[in-house]
């Protein structure tokens, strides 16, 4: 399955030149042409799914079975010790590609890399209802 307008699609089918880092018969990992640090690796399903909410478990699975190995390797040719592991889930989520797609972001002290983070507050009666509520939505 397919997208013949995606240009992930096109770059795991070869038609699109990339810098291939890995290839099975599930998954394709390339470095990012822009890159956020040095090492921005990208890590796809062969098929074309366009978040994590449309991808069945067995896909995500063999995405998430190779997802070590790969930092591992990305975190030694880079020389970095830490790294980010991402996936945006639409254009709200600053998702840029509707495809599926894992960003693997090795991490050195003092690169100028930055993820906002402004942490707000959750009180007591909030949480409860909206822990409810998305309980309420697993049963269904």
């Amino acid at each position: 399955m397919t997208d013949p307008n995606c240009i992930f699609c096109k770059i795991a089918a070869g038609h699109i030149p990339s810098f291939k880092v890995f290839e099975d018969d599930v998954v394709f990992a390339f470095l990012d042409i822009g890159p956020l640090v040095t090492g921005h690796t990208l890590v796809i399903p062969k098929a074309h799914y366009p978040t994590v909410m449309e991808t069945p478990p067995e896909v995500l699975s063999a995405i998430n079975a190779r997802i070590p190995a790969l930092s591992r390797a990305v975190l030694a040719a880079t020389g970095a010790k830490a790294c980010h592991v991402l996936v945006n889930n639409g254009s709200e989520a600053m998702q840029s590609v509707d495809h599926l797609h894992y960003h693997i972001l090795p991490r050195k002290p003092g690169d100028s890399f930055r993820i906002p983070w402004n942490a707000g507050t959750l009180d007591k009666a909030s949480g409860s209802s909206l822990a409810e509520s998305i309980k309420s939505e697993l049963a269904r």
